[in-house]
């Protein structure tokens, strides 16, 4: 059914901000500079408003009675269907900013497509959101170049992030059953044509930046099935501790 396919990928669209902006959030008071320790947590704090919206509606389209705090903060492991990239470490700086582009490139044309869904929540939240991404790819892809055609050292760290990191670059476009349906009715936009516009951004900013796509065609996945990577567990232990502590909670 319709609403329950709609139900699966809000769940994957509200946990890819939720867990992206929880990695994020370590970074405060750690930053490298104190411009950009402020800017990583203000988009930290945007991706976990991204995610409180779009859970919210998921639990409306649910109607089970879940809100976004039951729905981000007291599932099980294997109930999450992020992808595998946004669980990554933080690494240093450098596997920050990449892990951050990567997502970025691949967002923001999604938002521009959802702006136009016939879900008109999913659209005006799309809406909003886009405002916000608009500016974290800036952010992001500015940092890979600088660091990327700056010195030997930046450029041969950040080489080396997206050496690690573009395996699970690919997980970004999984499509089933789920995306087949919602694109039919018009909800959602078709993957190929945001494909075309990720590799293009990427390919623009790699040049710039002197960096070279590893030559492997590793793809790493399971993310949206609910298989994670073994830093999965410790993050969501912090993520839902005062939850699961003081249970119904309210600040």
């Amino acid at each position: 059914m319709k609403n329950e396919a709609l139900f699966r990928y809000l769940l994957r669209l509200g946990d890819d901000s939720l867990i992206l902006g929880q990695r994020l959030a370590e970074w405060c008071g750690h930053g490298p500079i104190l411009e950009e320790d402020i800017a990583m947590t203000n988009i930290s704090l945007d991706l976990i408003g991204q995610a409180m919206n779009i859970l919210d509606y998921a639990g409306v389209i649910e109607d089970k009675g879940r809100d976004c705090d039951k729905l981000g903060l007291l599932r099980l492991e294997k109930e999450y269907t992020n992808v595998l990239l946004v669980e990554q470490l933080n690494g240093d700086f450098g596997d920050t900013l990449m892990r951050q582009f990567l997502f970025d490139a691949f967002r923001k044309p999604l938002y521009e497509r959802l702006v136009h869904s016939t879900d008109k929540q999913l659209a005006a939240i799309a809406d909003k959101s886009l405002k916000e991404t608009r500016y974290h790819l800036k952010h992001s892809s500015e940092w890979v170049i600088r660091l990327g055609d700056g010195t030997e050292e930046s450029h041969s760290r950040i080489q080396n992030s997206l050496d690690n990191l573009w395996r699970y670059a690919d997980e970004l476009f999984y499509s089933d059953a789920v995306d087949s349906e919602l694109t039919a009715s018009g909800i959602l936009p078709d993957l190929s044509g945001i494909r075309a516009e990720w590799d293009s951004t990427i390919n623009v900013v790699f040049q710039q930046a002197t960096l070279e796509i590893p030559a492997n065609n590793w793809k790493f996945g399971g993310g949206r099935l609910g298989r994670h990577s073994e830093y999965f567990g410790h993050l969501l232990s912090e993520l839902q501790y005062m939850q699961r502590a003081y249970p119904n909670m309210k600040w």
